[in-house]
């Protein structure tokens, strides 16, 4: 979209640079000029100077200057285009669009109409949540204990949603209004007997709840996030995606925090509300938090328009080191030279709320200060698993660090980390190059159609992007496998065939075996491997969609029933994939009516275990079956198939059965 700049002199001529920045800042007159705090860093003296002739702003103590429209960018982190669609909302302007349509304009003009209208409902609702803490002893009583003063409570808004199943009937005269439903705040019930009879169909979403309203840039409440006073599940309870809010998008704390940022000099990410609320009494106002979610390729560009330094603070327990995992990849493509990204890591018994109120905030400031660089963090990840010692463990790790590697931006750090690499691998920097740059050519017809649908991103050597014909050539190798080997065989003991059931085509495949024992019993994911998350994760059409989203709900909600996830799921594309796995009655190993609940559990946890031990083993062996194709072009092709065969010789060391 083109917006004339005669239309954009107009809007800057008409604005009043004063009013804009007086929203956010206290404003004196003094002399021609107005004078403040300075928003953009930290400073007790008054040095930021508003100019109502020349209609700018500047800061004499850090040099942050411009006119209104840069000032909503600068502060509410704005883009150009909507900082001037917001600047001219406020003064009643309609923006021209050379180049869109009538009908395209109409659209523009209702969808923020809309956003504009939600976010109104949403403010109503918390106005009415805050009054409800008033009269919520409960409520104060758990934020009191976790040691949240009135002040800082103020600050962020929080309030509390009583019990009842229709509170907000009482904020809102017409319950039935479908904006309701659309913000996210009372759910429309499709199924009776959910509810009781005079309650059908409505309710309210969040019920007995300490409430923490999410908001944009700008300040407007999007959404909330509901922590429960006891220990029910889930703990917490997000919005759910609506025009104006999104999860993979939105930071919790980040309005509140964006002058901290200049201030401290970095943003501090954590996982949760209250670590960000803790740390903000504490001394840690930069902070902000992911909503229930792996952080995000857009979490850290938005980051990025506020500080060019970011500490992802987590947990030292393995679920920690899963998230700072996805947090790299996300990270990765914006590591300039220019910026700092750091992965703080607690003691695995800590959050960072609890561990500021045990140890204080200077040994909190410590731990920040001896963050792991992201170049440090990236080798850690990449030879994790891998004995350097061997041949074949350094060439696992440089199949490992490639698709890391390649993700950083150019410049100074990434070329030294191409010769850090190389010295871990003991291979000089040409030799290395080399071998990813074979690695990366596509090979034959198949791989080049891949690379021409998708340039950005092609397949690599530990398979994570293998082209669409090989995954449908291993889905029906999984299919033909299992009718030669029934999935309830264990550990390579065969057993006769079954007659499938009437009304079945076909056995399960391995992907719908991991599906079946993952969906009833959910916490099983949450030890996998990182490599067995992706490898499930990049499975084609719904059963690698189903794996993400699975995923997803662990970081939101934890482990969760499968009625629970029934309801999460209704709508998706694998809904009718997972609906039909755990329906089916055929399929299933024999279940010993007198063994105890902890005997069924081990034994899913070993059919699952394996079957995964044998789509890992497919999936070496395609590797093996690309590098002897590689050999004659690729020098270092035949080390890399020697690297794939002692995994293999592991693996199936494992998967072979114990003899008694």
């Amino acid at each position: 979209m083109t917006i004339p700049a005669s239309f954009i002199q107009e809007l800057i001529a008409r604005a009043d640079v004063v009013e804009i920045v007086g929203r956010y800042v206290q404003l004196k007159k003094a002399g021609a000029n107005f004078m403040g705090l300075c928003p953009f860093h930290g400073e007790k003296s008054p040095s930021f100077s508003v100019s109502p002739t020349k209609q700018f702003y500047h800061c004499f103590g850090c040099g942050a200057h411009g006119n209104a429209i840069g000032f909503l960018m600068e502060h509410a982190g704005m883009g150009f285009v909507e900082a001037v669609h917001d600047l001219a909302g406020q003064y009643g302007l309609q923006v021209p669009e050379d180049d869109a349509s009538p009908a395209e304009r109409a659209r523009a003009a209702s969808q923020r109409q809309k956003q504009a209208t939600l976010t109104d409902v949403l403010e109503k609702a918390g106005d009415a949540f805050r009054k409800h803490l008033r009269q919520a002893p409960g409520a104060i009583d758990y934020l009191k204990g976790r040691g949240v003063s009135g002040e800082i409570a103020k600050q962020f808004g929080i309030g509390y949603a009583p019990p009842g199943w229709r509170t907000l009937a009482g904020v809102f005269p017409d319950y039935e209004d479908p904006l309701l439903a659309e913000s996210g705040l009372v759910i429309v019930n499709t199924e009776d007997g959910q509810v009781e009879a005079s309650e059908a169909k409505r309710y309210d979403r969040f019920r007995d709840r300490v409430m923490f309203p999410i908001r944009n840039v700008k300040g407007e409440c999007i959404g909330f996030g509901g922590r429960v006073l006891g220990d029910e599940k889930p703990k917490y309870l997000n919005s759910p995606e609506t025009p104006v809010f999104s999860k993979g998008r939105e930071l919790y704390g980040l309005y509140e925090a964006r002058a901290a940022f200049r201030d401290r000099g970095y943003a501090l990410v954590t996982e949760g509300y209250m670590d960000v609320v803790a740390l903000a009494q504490l001394g840690f106002p930069n902070a902000v938090a992911t909503l229930g979610t792996a952080c995000t390729t857009e979490h850290v560009q938005k980051l990025f328009r506020f500080t060019e330094s970011v500490v992802f603070s987590f947990d030292g327990d393995a679920a920690g080191r899963r998230a700072a995992r996805k947090a790299l990849d996300g990270a990765l493509p914006y590591a300039t030279d220019t910026r700092s990204i750091k992965f703080l890591f607690l003691p695995a018994e800590h959050d960072p709320d609890s561990f500021i109120r045990e140890f204080g905030a200077d040994a909190f400031a410590r731990f920040v200060q001896e963050a792991t660089p992201l170049s440090r963090f990236m080798i850690e990840a990449a030879r994790e698993g891998c004995d350097l010692g061997t041949a074949e463990g350094r060439a696992h790790m440089s199949s490992n660090v490639r698709p890391l590697w390649s993700a950083l931006p150019d410049g100074a750090l990434k070329r030294q980390l191409l010769s850090e690499i190389a010295t871990l691998v003991q291979l000089d920097t040409a030799a290395l190059s080399d071998l990813w740059a074979t690695a990366a050519a596509p090979r034959g017809g198949g791989a080049s159609r891949q690379a021409e649908r998708s340039p950005e991103r092609p397949p690599d050597d530990d398979g994570y992007f293998p082209e669409p014909p090989v995954y449908e050539e291993r889905e029906r190798y999984y299919e033909n496998d299992s009718k030669k080997r029934p999935f309830n065989k264990r550990f390579g003991r065969k057993e006769p065939p079954r007659e499938p059931m009437r009304g079945r085509s076909q056995p399960l495949s391995r992907p719908d075996i991991a599906v079946r024992l993952l969906l009833a019993n959910m916490a099983q994911w949450e030890p996998l491997s990182h490599e067995v998350h992706l490898m499930l994760c990049e499975l084609p059409g719904p059963h690698g969609a189903l794996f993400t989203w699975l995923d997803s709900q662990l970081h939101e909600h934890g482990a969760q029933s499968w009625a629970a996830l029934r309801e999460g799921m209704r709508g998706q594309e694998f809904e009718a994939l997972a609906e039909k796995l755990m329906t089916a009655s055929e399929g299933g190993p024999p279940v010993d009516p007198e063994a105890s609940e902890n005997d069924l559990l081990a034994e899913a946890a070993r059919e699952l275990g394996s079957v995964l031990d044998f789509m890992l083993d497919d999936r070496l062996k395609f590797q093996q079956s690309e590098a002897i194709a590689a050999v004659g072009k690729d020098p270092r092709a035949l080390e890399r198939y020697k690297a794939l065969e002692a995994r293999r010789l592991e693996l199936r060391a494992r998967m072979r059965p114990k003899t008694v």
